[in-house]
């Protein structure tokens, strides 16, 4: 299978993919990007949250200090200036974070770290708490190669040389915990397009290369190779579709396999009547006494009928397949029809030495129908049961009628069908017994014929017993 997937995917060029290309870039490509979508909201919402919780810290922290500083600052007997080096000095927080005291000229004049930086040092969030109403300015940015939180909250008072508090704070193992996440993340989302890859191939797998190796038996079929079969593993659609087309393939073989009986019967059909037609007519041209041209006229005679009847049947069955065959309808005798059917068969019946026997019924069978089908229908039936029947046996027609209907049926002792005959002796140009004379559609256009006036043509069959055929046929209404 994986042989074909990739024959399926490599034949096919950029202008013009197969379904499963095409399915598995679309596929991949909507995952990929829905992927990327979830992994930039992890990543922000992510950020978010860890950069807004140190921010609260940072600021309570902020918040803390200038509650204590402004509670010193009212306390006369405390020294405002020694109790801010205290706090920035003593700062027990220095693994969290780094306290500053800013003076009123706007530079750094202590640090917890011990380290002073240079008078230039930026510091955005302290002009952002000179021009808030709270005193308070908050800064995210990078200081140093690494991210870091600045806070700055204002102090000034009017006897103190410090103007502002800044707690800074680096985000590096924030930054390291939001890395972790989103590798975390990525291997997840990794691992969804390989799962949804492996599924994709198993899918289109699945259904593409039956696909395939339904288009592959096509074209098999299309140029006359009729042994292709696709395996059926499924019973989904894909399973479905390969055993209709099998079957559509066995029909396609049987249809062939009839096609090319009919064609071979056909000729020695044709090839038979004609051989005599013209052996005698050559027998006759040379010279003949009374008796030599009463045989030869007989036998040109009856095999010109053969031919006809043949002829008769081919374009019956030409009509049929184009749409173009049409009824005469009108009031008749069904009993009267075949009446005069059995009459032409009475004295062949006797020559060949078998029984046919019919009790004539005392009613009349008024149907609407084309009296000259009809009757053709009864010749063909009652033709293939002497046909069928050997010397010595016996052929029973019977007319019945009930309340809606009339049924004639024809029973023979002949040869029979066998079972696995039956249920094709109706199809077009099938001959179940091709040891005799026949076109093999006889049937075919007699079953269309009782079907087009509304009735049904049943056979039932025993092979070595004899055949059954009913006829049923709808009455006029009164």
């Amino acid at each position: 299978m994986d042989n074909d997937f990739k024959s399926m995917t490599s034949r096919r060029g950029l202008g013009h993919r197969s379904i499963s290309v095409r399915w598995m870039v679309n596929t991949l490509s909507v995952a990929a990007v829905l992927l990327v979508v979830a992994n930039i909201c992890i990543y922000y919402f992510t950020k978010q949250y860890y950069y807004g919780s140190a921010e609260s810290y940072v600021v309570s922290e902020a918040n803390a200090s200038q509650t204590i500083l402004a509670r010193l600052y009212e306390d006369l007997s405390a020294n405002f200036s020694s109790e801010v080096r205290n706090m920035v000095e003593g700062f027990n927080k220095q693994d969290q974070m780094e306290l500053m005291s800013i003076n009123k000229n706007g530079e750094v004049s202590l640090s917890s770290s011990g380290f002073s930086p240079d008078k230039e040092y930026f510091m955005p969030d302290y002009e952002k708490a000179l021009q808030s109403e709270d005193g308070l300015g908050v800064y995210f940015g990078r200081d140093g190669g690494e991210n870091i939180l600045a806070v700055t909250t204002i102090i000034a008072k009017p006897s103190s040389n410090y103007n502002a508090l800044r707690f800074v704070a680096s985000l590096e193992l924030i930054d390291d915990q939001i890395g972790g996440i989103m590798l975390v993340t990525l291997i997840v989302s990794a691992f969804i397009l390989l799962v949804v890859a492996l599924m994709g191939v198993y899918f289109v797998k699945s259904i593409c290369v039956p696909l395939g190796r339904i288009g592959t038996t096509a074209k098999k079929l299309a140029k006359g190779d009729f042994s292709e079969r696709i395996p059926v593993s499924s019973n989904d659609e894909i399973g479905q579709l390969s055993r209709a087309f099998n079957e559509m393939a066995n029909e396609l073989e049987n249809s062939e396999q009839i096609k090319n009986d009919f064609i071979s019967s056909v000729s020695h059909e044709l090839r038979t009547p004609l051989t005599a037609i013209k052996g005698w007519s050559e027998t006759l041209e040379g010279g003949y006494d009374p008796e030599t041209f009463r045989k030869g006229m007989k036998v040109i005679t009856g095999e010109t009928k053969r031919l006809e009847q043949m002829v008769e049947d081919l374009l019956d069955f030409s009509r049929i397949q184009s749409g173009h065959f049409t009824l005469q309808l009108t009031t008749i005798d069904l009993i009267a029809e075949l009446e005069d059917a059995l009459l032409i068969y009475i004295d062949k019946a006797k020559k060949e030495n078998i029984l046919l026997s019919y009790n004539e019924p005392e009613f009349m069978c008024a149907v609407v129908g084309d009296k000259n089908r009809l009757r053709q229908v009864f010749i063909n039936i009652i033709d293939n049961s002497l046909k069928y029947t050997e010397p010595g046996g016996s052929i029973e027609v019977v007319a019945e009628k009930n309340d809606s209907a009339v049924i004639v049926s024809v029973s023979d002792t002949g040869v029979g069908i066998a079972p696995e005959d039956l249920p094709k002796v109706k199809q077009k140009f099938y001959k179940a017994n091709k040891t005799k004379h026949g076109s093999g559609i006889g049937l075919a256009v007699a079953d269309e014929i009782i079907t087009r006036h509304g009735g049904t043509l049943d056979i039932e069959s025993e092979q070595g017993k004899g055949t059954t055929v009913t006829i049923m046929l709808p009455l006029k209404n009164n």
